[in-house]
């Protein structure tokens, strides 16, 4: 009879364990999920800026009179890093010698957008 009574609360203790465990480790592992898709966001955000600053110098430096005249365009990119971006598009708008670009997602949610202003030379 002792016997039962030592395996029942042997298993009691277990449970318990493994309960305390398991709360211990859920917002563990919730933090970690979280940081890591906070390290994507920042990931997603230097490419974007990076990008979108290398292509407004050389808008800056001349390029934007090759595309004609005021307006809203829209500006392909062909960096290798911009594969890794999410879909979204990039968009130029020319008003006298004042430059904008912008990156834009297609879902507002994976990213903020990233813009840029320059004065054309």
């Amino acid at each position: 009879m002792v016997k039962h009574n030592r395996r029942g609360s042997i298993m009691i203790e277990l449970v318990v364990a493994i309960g305390i465990l398991t709360a211990a480790i859920l917002p563990l592992a919730y933090s970690y999920m979280n940081e890591q898709h906070q390290c994507h966001l920042a990931y997603v955000r230097a490419i974007a800026m990076e990008l979108v600053d290398g292509q407004m110098d050389v808008l800056a430096a001349g390029r934007w009179r090759e595309l004609g005249g005021d307006g809203v365009y829209d500006y392909p990119v062909n960096g290798r890093a911009a594969r890794n971006l999410p879909p979204g598009k990039f968009t130029l708008v020319i008003r006298g010698q004042k430059l904008w670009l912008q990156w834009r997602p297609d879902n507002p949610r994976q990213c903020r957008p990233i813009m840029r202003e320059a004065t054309g030379r």
